[in-house]
């Protein structure tokens, strides 16, 4: 069974918590245990040096037992004080003293004659010693500590041991390991409560593409992310919404140009199909063949001239195409066009105004799209402007920017057909009646080019008012 990113993160997170707060409490008791020894060694290493001290300055008076009690109670009430054990050793490390309560009844006990640990009696003979051992007399390890007694002229006459058992501070630790368990357990409540809550929110927008991008997979675009911060997630969340209203209007697109194509070369298909069964099946007449012939080879050119379009469209739109940019007088490439229509221009009586007017312009880009974008706003304003009618061209410059329009009188374009006559394969119901040669991809073709060097293209007018086609392109 697969695990959910939610709950990898969780249980990721919640882990490293946990390890985090376990090696805490590893670093905490190590420390304090090192600390606790310490202070208990120094405990031990007064204790052992007072006694020592006051032994040695009353030693002349410690002959018999009465006189040892002096000692006794001295080291009794420093025991109690600090809480561990003392002995008094012979130079050889037998016990000769010791705190035991039995000790003051008749000057032994249990622990008198027995001598300490060998190992730690040498040593403390070489210097003062603290370790942990159990001197020979205990069965659990215990922290001790040594002092020498020595006589006026420096000999060793003793030694004094001060001991305390290390279950007291194992059983100290123990406590402090309950208190930090028990007062952690209610932040780790609301740590894990947070985490939890933070861990959702962070993979919900995940699991809402998740849902998304399989909606988008069975065709639905509708899904959007709703974006709740500023954050990485935010930001992916609305580039997400931004790629999948991408899709959605690219998906549009496909489905209208599917439609378009399908519209526009059922047309010719049907018209073709018709004629040449008519012909075969002998419904036209021989003498009509030609004539009905050339009307499908009419029709061919139009299907010819549609898929030439539609590859150039496709060429130019594609990421791998790149401008083949060179310098070129723009004034020369317009006269040469118009110049190139002058039997139509004759043939329509019209009036062509301000070609005269216009400079000499030297403009960066590819030579040959730009000739096609103003071939065919030439020949649309011819196309529909009125017998005797008017086309004037404009053309200026900025300091960045090159200005072209043109502009011809006729029936004009509706308001309602302006915002669509740069789509692919629109046709207003006047073009279509008119112009049965149109492809209806032409303007869409003159804007992609023009976008595509970095310009912009626009139209204005209205039904029975002069039609101006503008477009600017960077210097």
């Amino acid at each position: 069974m697969k695990r959910r990113l939610f709950t990898k993160i969780f249980l990721a997170t919640g882990t490293l918590v946990l390890i985090s707060l376990t090696v805490m409490m590893l670093i905490m008791t190590v420390v304090y245990n090192n600390y606790l020894s310490k202070e208990e060694y120094n405990t031990l290493k007064t204790t052992c040096n007072t006694v020592s001290s006051f032994y040695k300055d009353n030693q002349h008076a410690i002959s018999d037992f009465e006189s040892r009690k002096g000692i006794y109670y001295i080291m009794k009430n420093i025991s109690q004080v600090s809480d561990n054990s003392i002995y008094i050793t012979d130079s050889d490390g037998f016990i000769k003293i010791c705190t035991c309560d039995q000790w003051i009844l008749n000057g032994s006990c249990e622990h008198t004659s027995t001598r300490i640990d060998k190992k730690f009696f040498n040593d403390s003979l070489k210097k003062p010693v603290g370790k942990i051992t159990t001197l020979g007399i205990y069965k659990e390890p215990h922290y001790a500590y040594s002092s020498l007694i020595t006589a006026r002229d420096g000999t060793i006459i003793g030694m004094v041991v001060a001991s305390s058992p290390i279950s007291e501070l194992k059983s100290l630790l123990d406590k402090v390991g309950k208190i930090y368990i028990f007062s952690a357990i209610v932040p780790l409540i609301l740590m894990f409560v947070a985490l939890y809550g933070i861990t959702y929110k962070l993979t919900k927008p995940l699991k809402l593409m998740s849902t998304a991008s399989k909606a988008m997979a069975s065709g639905d675009f509708s899904k959007r992310i709703p974006v709740t911060s500023d954050d990485e997630i935010g930001e992916l969340a609305e580039s997400f919404n931004q790629m999948t209203n991408a899709l959605s209007n690219l998906e549009k697109m496909r489905k209208t140009f599917v439609a378009d194509v399908s519209h526009e070369l059922k047309t010719p298909m049907t018209t073709i199909g018709g004629f040449i069964d008519g012909i075969i099946d002998g419904t036209i007449d021989s003498e009509k063949e030609k004539y009905y012939l050339t009307l499908v080879s009419g029709e061919v050119k139009r299907l010819s001239r549609i898929t030439e379009s539609m590859l150039s469209i496709a060429r130019i739109e594609s990421n791998e195409f790149s401008l083949k940019e060179e310098k070129f007088d723009f004034k020369e490439l317009l006269l040469n066009i118009v110049f190139s229509q002058e039997q139509r221009i004759d043939a329509k009586c019209l009036d062509i105004v301000g070609l005269d007017t216009i400079e000499s312009i030297t403009v960066s880009a590819e030579k040959d799209l730009i000739y096609r974008v103003v071939y065919n706003l030439v020949d649309n304003a011819i196309k529909f402007t009125n017998e005797s009618g008017t086309i004037t061209f404009s053309a200026s410059t900025s300091s960045k920017n090159m200005t072209f329009s043109i502009t011809n009188t006729g029936k004009g374009i509706s308001r309602a057909d302006i915002p669509y006559v740069f789509e692919r394969f629109y046709k207003t119901d006047k073009s279509r009646s008119e112009n049965k040669d149109s492809t209806g991809l032409g303007l869409y073709m003159v804007k992609t080019i023009v976008e595509k060097h970095g310009g912009k293209i626009s139209v204005a007018g209205d039904t029975n008012e002069p039609t101006t086609f503008k477009f600017t392109l960077p210097l």
